[in-house]
């Protein structure tokens, strides 16, 4: 096909977030490096959070800093609220990701606030990020827009909503997370296509888990639909504390390896890629890693579009 789709690679944040030990930062800096190395054009590396809340991401500030001065990446950190935007940018953060639960359950759990009282911070926030000297990118992210384990169904509708909320609050760009994995191609058909109607190219990302076995399936679906832009996790970590029976985002590796048999472009070395499997398991020697194409290694039928 030979169009580019950007991968922002997110286990260093989502991936690390419910792991149950903790990687030594002088580790998860060479982790991220390996990744950058591969070619991956977006990290997210950390999460600018309470350590009391996730102990993993104590150290996203030196990490951010550390990172930046990788060449060629764009670093991208989490930030709940006005606080964490503003720790990002002193850090050196290229973009932040601001995550708005479309479900009202899943939202009080994870930002201890409605889904509107949420949106009107991300305004505050913009505001904030629009008045400093550097320009630092800010994306809105629809967290549970296919389902909650908290509340269930998702109505299609509240997802639409909270996506004219973040446009009209400013942000650069809109992603839909599909944070606990319940969604099925259909609806990410469906929806994407509602997002887009409402709010047009500003919404042009997918967040995947693979609770359900259908992620890359959902990320062939988001491809049909038009999106260019998918987050994805190395060796397929991750999982939301605050959403039960969430399990790990879609395999990064597997993901490429998809993307490229197809003719899409990534930039993204598939062998440097799953190289950097061995730093993680330094890192973490205990914790589950996931991964087809990494289990069974790549097939002499394997082409990288030019």
């Amino acid at each position: 096909m030979g169009e580019h789709v950007t991968v922002c690679e997110v286990g260093p944040r989502d991936g690390l977030q419910m792991a149950k030990g903790i990687m030594p930062t002088a580790i998860k800096s060479r982790w991220i490096a390996a990744i950058a190395a591969a070619g991956v054009p977006e990290i997210e590396v950390g999460s600018f959070v309470p350590a009391k809340l996730i102990p993993q991401m104590a150290d996203t500030a030196e990490i951010v800093r550390e990172a930046v001065k990788l060449p060629g990446v764009r670093i991208v950190a989490l930030a709940p609220n006005l606080r964490g935007a503003q720790d990002a940018y002193a850090n050196g953060a290229h973009r932040i990701s601001v995550p708005v639960s479309v479900s009202e359950g899943h939202s009080r759990a994870n930002l201890n606030r409605t889904p509107g009282e949420q949106v009107a911070e991300v305004a505050r926030l913009v505001a904030w990020v629009r008045a400093q000297a550097r320009p630092m990118e800010v994306e809105g992210a629809c967290s549970t827009a296919f389902g909650c384990s908290i509340d269930g169904v998702v109505p299609e509708g509240a997802v639409v909503r909270v996506a004219e909320g973040l446009a009209a609050a400013g942000v650069d760009s809109i992603a839909l997370a599909d944070t606990v994995g319940y969604a099925h191609p259909a609806q990410i058909k469906a929806t994407v296509r509602a997002v887009r109607a409402a709010v047009g190219r500003r919404f042009d990302g997918l967040h995947l888990h693979d609770t359900m076995g259908l992620g890359l399936a959902n990320a062939l679906a988001g491809l049909e639909e038009g999106i260019r832009s998918f987050d994805a996790a190395l060796a397929g970590l991750g999982g939301c504390p605050f959403a039960p029976g969430a399990s790990g985002n879609i395999v990064t590796e597997d993901l490429v390896f998809m993307l490229h048999s197809m003719g899409f472009t990534t930039g993204i070395d598939l062998e440097k890629l799953i190289a950097a499997r061995a730093v993680l398991r330094e890192g973490l020697p205990h914790e589950p890693m996931h991964g087809n194409v990494s289990k069974a290694g790549l097939p002499p039928t394997y082409r990288v579009a030019a």
